[in-house]
């Protein structure tokens, strides 16, 4: 009796959760010639229509997605085999998959990932870019063994380790009246200026429950997918906007185009987070990367790459 393969299972599971082939073939590093030919020869040992076939669509039949539920399972212990065996070498050897968001890798990465390659030069670090929700997404399912997040945000029943505080700065045009003042509070802050990021960035849920403002439109309408875009716009006069500290202490933002000011909250900052999967095996990989991120995060502060006002 043939049993499928890892990889066949992989693919239905693809097919299934995306509804599209060149998707699917796309998660799974393949052609779509190649998971096609991987999904009939599944249907052909199973003898079974797992995914009904049309030019505009990709439709699973109930059977398919009951299989593709029990694959999920055995996938699932297929990584828990390999982690256990990569979890007795040393640690951060190999391969690791790491999510982060688009508020935090631009400014953190580059600063840390050069160190941690002299630290650990057996690591093969591959990095994946997203918003929250899609990097939580790819962590539960196994696409990603970590991801670098912002809290508070709902994990679910993911585990968490913070690395450091975030607080947010208020971006002023040079003009702004509130440029007089050495601090702001959230009271302070017009909101019918208030420049913001899309939807479905935290950045921007967290900076409205700092400062307990309800959802809002951004000035005019517009919110952007940057924080770079949010600074020009800032920089033109066109409204405020609120700035992680770690965007300011990189360097990559243009300060001196603009005013900055700290937004005294009352509250804890945001904090940055390292989470990966409760059943993730590899604790010696978890716990030296979070060790060496705690200790660069320490160091990323805005006093060395924004003069206080």
């Amino acid at each position: 009796m043939y049993l499928p393969t890892i990889r066949q299972l992989e693919y239905l599971v693809a097919v299934v959760d995306l509804r599209h082939f060149s998707q699917a073939a796309e998660r799974c590093h393949v052609t779509q010639s190649t998971l096609s030919a991987g999904l009939a020869e599944l249907e052909n040992l199973l003898q079974a229509e797992l995914v009904e076939r049309t030019r505009r669509k990709v439709q699973p039949t109930p059977l398919g997605i009951e299989i593709a539920d029990k694959a999920r399972k055995v996938l699932a212990g297929a990584r828990d085999i390999t982690e256990t065996a990569t979890a007795a070498g040393q640690p951060l050897a190999g391969r690791m998959r790491l999510g982060v968001i688009p508020t935090i890798g631009p400014f953190v990465l580059p600063r840390v990932l050069g160190g941690l390659r002299k630290a650990y030069p057996d690591l093969k670090l591959y990095l994946y870019e997203g918003q929250t929700a899609d990097v939580l997404d790819r962590l539960s399912r196994g696409d990603l063994e970590a991801a670098v997040i912002a809290l508070p945000y709902d994990t679910g029943t993911l585990k968490t380790q913070t690395l450091g505080g975030d607080a947010f700065w208020v971006a002023l045009p040079k003009d702004h009246p509130l440029a007089k003042k050495r601090t702001l509070k959230p009271s302070d802050l017009p909101p019918e200026e208030l420049l913001m990021l899309e939807d479905g960035h935290c950045l921007r849920d967290h900076a409205l429950a700092a400062c307990a403002l309800p959802v809002t439109r951004s000035a005019h309408g517009f919110a952007s997918s940057s924080l770079y875009t949010l600074a020009e716009m800032v920089a033109n006069g066109l409204g405020i906007t609120f700035l992680p500290e770690i965007a300011l202490s990189s360097g990559m933002i243009n300060t001196k185009a603009i005013e900055l000011r700290p937004l005294k909250t009352g509250g804890d900052p945001r904090q940055i987070a390292l989470t990966w999967r409760a059943s993730f095996r590899r604790d010696l990989d978890i716990a030296a990367l979070a060790a060496y991120l705690r200790g660069r995060m320490a160091g990323l502060r805005v006093k060395r790459g924004v003069k206080r006002k």
